[in-house]
């Protein structure tokens, strides 16, 4: 059966970067299928760690309250050295919200949990993933593509705009391209499972044979599970009993305790951790994204979070371009993602040598506030500044008031598909008023007033400056006062042209 071009796009694989890219189009209007070749949900804990900026992310999409509810905040580390003392230090960088930056402590919440909230809202949304449906094939043209798909009822053909394969580390959608994925194996491998045990507290994550790659091991207890988390590294070569009885044995080994006892196991998986970066995101309607794009060692909480911010770039470009804008557009996904994969492969790989010396604390520099996107072609400043935020940057947050006199976050008028056009002491906006920007005057006459000092302190605006916030909370333009029309250029090429080119 074939079905003609009525879908924009096809996403492959339901895991966090294929649902977050869903509910992004889904909020749109655009037309998707989400398929999944596995039967039902993914049922472990791998990704557990939900960085800040993710956490602003998921605020956008509406759903981190419900994240933040099923999860928790990472235990304090007890260490177990081998002359019987024990030490306790924190896991993670625990640092106070700031206005600009209102979470700054990296959350726990097991993987299975946050894609169950995220296809919660999808469903929310008019849409849900399609389990037991496999791509098959696949080829591309100038207008879309054709995808083969092999599901429940049999095999069909249907024909999209674009196909994102965010089909993880094995990705068919990038094997089928001959998409280079090179890196390197790290000679590491290591065991995961999420297990029910008793013999240990739930409240500190238990380590024992720190710096010792034959010994090590942890034990964490999963926030919002009655379930622990076992990592830790195992020989190269042979098989891995990885069974309740299997699992009691190895701890018993490495801890000297035979006071623990793996009761049952959810979900295991023996792994080599690796480090690989595809050699390009796109190759003509035809995207990758998360792990099919960059894996990762799991040391520093960096895979998932770089998969949801994969998505979250690509979804409102993807939707631009179905609406009119220039295809040029969704060139920049890659030019802006890849270069922040490849930083993050770089940082969890330093942190996985690290752990093999036993020095496991994470900073700031997991929390990926401090990503952004100076070197895009999306980032103009007229005329070049030279202090406070820059194009390219995060968008800080600030707290402000409304005229009526009700309290405000710039975080909530960036929240939604829309642009945000914020115009600081000025008496009238750049350009005029259009579907898909929301345009506020922060100052006196103003929307908004900024009556603690916060946005100034944030984005160091001189009188007359306005910003441009793009959909996905990134800084797209700063332009002076008398630079209407670098304004209305930009605004043109991704999409969001004068009243009547939109209307024509």
């Amino acid at each position: 059966m074939t079905q003609n071009s009525a879908i924009d796009v096809l996403i492959s694989g339901a895991g966090a970067a294929g649902l977050t890219l869903a509910i992004e189009l889904a909020r749109r209007g655009v037309s998707f299928r989400l398929i999944e070749k596995l039967d039902d949900p993914f049922r472990g804990s791998r990704g557990k760690g939900i960085q800040p900026r993710t956490q602003e992310v998921l605020e956008d999409l509406g759903i981190l309250d419900r994240v933040v509810a099923g999860g928790g905040a990472y235990p304090r580390q007890r260490e177990y050295r081998d002359d019987g003392s024990v030490g306790e230090s924190d896991a993670v960088l625990r640092e106070e919200p700031t206005p600009a930056e209102p979470y700054r402590l990296p959350l726990m919440v097991p993987q299975f949990l946050t894609e169950g909230v995220m296809r919660e809202r999808l469903i929310e949304l008019g849409h849900r993933q399609e389990f037991g449906c496999e791509l098959t094939g696949f080829e591309q043209d100038e207008t879309g593509v054709t995808a083969r798909l092999k599901g429940r009822s049999g095999e069909e053909t249907i024909r999209v705009r674009w196909l994102v394969g965010a089909d993880g580390g094995r990705s068919f959608v990038r094997q089928a391209l001959d998409i280079g994925f090179p890196g390197k194996t790290l000679g590491v491998r290591a065991i995961v499972a999420d297990v029910e045990l008793t013999g240990l507290d739930r409240d500190a994550w238990h380590r024992f044979g720190e710096g010792d790659m034959q010994r090590q091991l942890a034990l964490c207890p999963l926030a919002g599970t009655d379930l622990f988390q076992i990592q830790g590294p195992i020989p190269l070569d042979g098989e891995i009993d990885l069974s309740a009885a299997g699992l009691t044995a190895l701890v018993s080994e490495r801890t000297g305790r035979d006071d623990i006892f793996v009761r049952s196991v959810s979900w295991a998986s023996a792994f080599n951790m690796n480090a690989r970066l595809a050699d390009r995101y796109r190759l003509g309607r035809v995207f990758l994204v998360g792990d099919a794009a960059h894996t990762h060692p799991p040391t520093g909480g960096q895979g998932l979070n770089t998969s949801v911010q994969d998505a979250y770039n690509l979804g409102w470009k993807l939707a631009a371009v179905a609406a009119g804008a220039g295809d040029v557009l969704l060139d920049s996904y890659e030019e802006e993602r890849r270069p922040v994969a490849a930083a993050m492969l770089g940082l969890a790989t330093r942190l996985l040598d690290a752990l093999k010396r036993g020095d496991i604390r994470r900073g700031r520099d997991v929390h990926q506030l401090d990503i952004g996107y100076p070197e895009s072609s999306l980032a103009l400043e007229k005329p070049e500044r030279r202090g406070g935020v820059l194009a390219g940057d995060r968008a800080p947050d600030a707290p402000l008031t409304g005229a009526a006199g009700q309290p405000r976050r710039l975080f909530e008028m960036f929240k939604g598909a829309h642009w945000t056009l914020l115009c600081y002491e000025v008496g009238q906006p750049a350009v005029p008023p259009r579907q898909g920007l929301h345009i506020h005057r922060i100052g006196r006459g103003g929307d908004v007033i900024d009556e603690e000092g916060h946005f100034r302190e944030a984005y160091a605006l001189t009188p007359g400056d306005q910003v441009l916030v793009r959909p996905d909370g990134y800084i797209g333009a700063i332009v002076a006062s008398g630079e209407a029309s670098a304004l209305e250029t930009y605004l043109a090429t991704v999409g969001l042209g004068p009243v009547a080119d939109q209307q024509s």
